[in-house]
């Protein structure tokens, strides 16, 4: 009898964290690439935008409603990518930056700024990679740094 009733509870737990989600409509991510002054950098992040953005999608899949639902609108720094790219500067101190506004129709719902680096990054690393050898222009890192941004705007969608 307790397993069952544990078990309801967590049930309808789960089902009002799921009804209280919000419901996404759109999702924008903006990158000014003639803006990036280092040419690696903006080689390196030509797709960026559209990557972030379907990041993001791929999080939020379930409660997409092309009706009704938030707008997340996010632009992406362009001189924090053209700064993070430089050989000068480690993964270590490398960060992706972007104003996120959420809206809902005409209403403000927030509006913030965020910043992810390495820290945030690493739950989303492959196992095999070698951090002491990681540099902020490989594969791996580009992939953990949408994925720890593009998570880190969900959970604050959540809030």
């Amino acid at each position: 009898m307790n397993r069952f009733v544990l078990t309801a509870a967590a049930v309808l737990m789960s089902t009002a964290a799921f009804a209280a989600a919000e419901k996404v409509k759109e999702i924008d991510v903006s990158l000014d690439l003639d803006a990036v002054t280092n040419p690696a950098a903006a080689l390196r992040f030509a797709t960026t935008a559209d990557d972030l953005k379907g990041a993001i999608a791929a999080r939020v899949l379930e409660r997409a409603d092309p009706d009704e639902g938030v707008t997340i609108d996010i632009n992406l720094s362009e001189v924090e990518l053209s700064n993070s790219y430089t050989d000068l500067v480690g993964a270590a101190d490398t960060r992706l930056v972007g104003a996120v506004k959420v809206t809902e129709g005409p209403s403000l719902k927030s509006e913030y700024e965020l910043s992810v680096d390495i820290n945030q990054a690493l739950p989303f690393f492959p196992a095999d990679v070698d951090m002491t050898i990681l540099t902020a222009s490989s594969d791996d890192f580009y992939k953990a740094m949408i994925a720890a941004f593009a998570d880190a705007v969900v959970v604050r969608l959540d809030e």
